[in-house]
């Protein structure tokens, strides 16, 4: 559990790992230089219950506080916390029988809920739902692309597997993000308990909010590097379905990065036709001649993803071999 300014709220998060069912954990606190009482609290918790370590540093940032934590840790699985997050009585122990269960998997989350209600806005409650209809290894195969398809600080991950890539690193982009990605290249399998296990408080002046590593165009430069590496390399440049905000935004970024626009595929008859980056808009029948590139889904709007993916498949098309969604 890395720490940073969190005395109002910290004791309810240590307490919360102190309810739970499975009694055999350690947690190992890192304080990250925080300026409040952050790190007198941890040691009144750390005083009150001796499964709890704490560790002060100086502010060096949520990778170097995740990764002093992962080498300080000690048991076969790690788990994440988060200081202003409240953890369900049985998160633990259902995610340790998760991975007991499935020895194939390497990380699991939970499903996680949004609180207090009356600070979660709409977009916040829409990437909530997105989560939590995320229920089995290949849901989160599927959704990949799309962002980080498992809540951070819900996350259960295998030491051996954290090892094998490295542990966290910081890239200028989402550190959980690229963890996952790694993870994926490696062949790591990734599991979700079902359940809502973990309450992810709503704020502000979250680090997701506030910043720059965790922007809009971070998240394209993070998918245009591990697409880069993995389905892309084997392809003919890249089809954008959506020639909106959303696709121009993805084909400047590719292009800049080098890499080829085949098409985008858009069913609004004033685009067809048209150029976008040099590349040319044509219906989605005109599509699957277009087979050799990567077809990426890049429409935001609620429905379109299920009937791109429809359309796609209707070619005979595998998802995560021929085409991804990215939005």
């Amino acid at each position: 559990m890395p720490v940073r300014d969190a005395a109002d709220v910290l004791e309810g998060a240590v307490e919360s790992i102190r309810r739970q069912t499975l009694e055999s954990w350690e947690m190992v606190a890192v304080d990250d230089g925080s300026g409040d009482r952050s790190l007198e609290v941890l040691r009144r918790c750390a005083a009150a219950d001796g499964r709890v370590r704490v560790f002060d540093s100086e502010r060096r940032g949520i990778v170097e506080a995740l990764e002093r934590g992962r080498a300080l840790s000690r048991a076969p699985l790690i788990a994440r916390m988060d200081a202003d997050d409240l953890a369900d009585p049985q998160r633990l122990e259902a995610q340790v029988s998760f991975l007991e269960s499935h020895p194939d998997l390497g990380l699991c989350g939970t499903h996680v809920r949004y609180f207090p209600r009356r600070r979660v806005r709409a977009g916040a409650k829409r990437y909530e739902s997105w989560l939590n209809s995320l229920r089995s290894p290949a849901d989160l195969l599927r959704d990949l692309w799309i962002e980080c398809p498992l809540a951070h600080p819900s996350f259960t991950v295998r030491a051996s597997a954290l090892d094998r890539v490295g542990g966290y690193r910081d890239r200028g982009w989402p550190e959980d993000y690229d963890l996952v990605l790694r993870l994926w290249v490696e062949g790591v399998g990734m599991g979700v308990v079902p359940r809502v296990l973990h309450h992810w408080r709503e704020s502000p002046d979250r680090l997701s909010r506030t910043d720059p590593r965790y922007g809009p165009d971070r998240f394209r430069a993070i998918k245009l590097h591990f697409l880069s590496r993995t389905l892309l390399l084997e392809r003919n440049g890249i089809v954008i379905w959506g020639a909106g905000r959303i696709g121009k935004s993805f084909a400047r970024d590719a292009l800049e990065r080098g890499l080829r626009i085949r098409a985008f595929v858009d069913l609004d008859p004033r685009k067809v036709g048209q150029e976008i980056h040099g590349a040319p808009v044509i219906p989605p029948a005109e599509a699957a001649r277009l087979r050799d590139a990567l077809s990426l889904a890049a429409v935001g709007q609620p429905g379109a993803r299920g009937e791109i993916r429809q359309a796609l498949q209707g070619f005979g098309w595998q998802e995560g071999l021929d085409f991804v969604a990215i939005a």
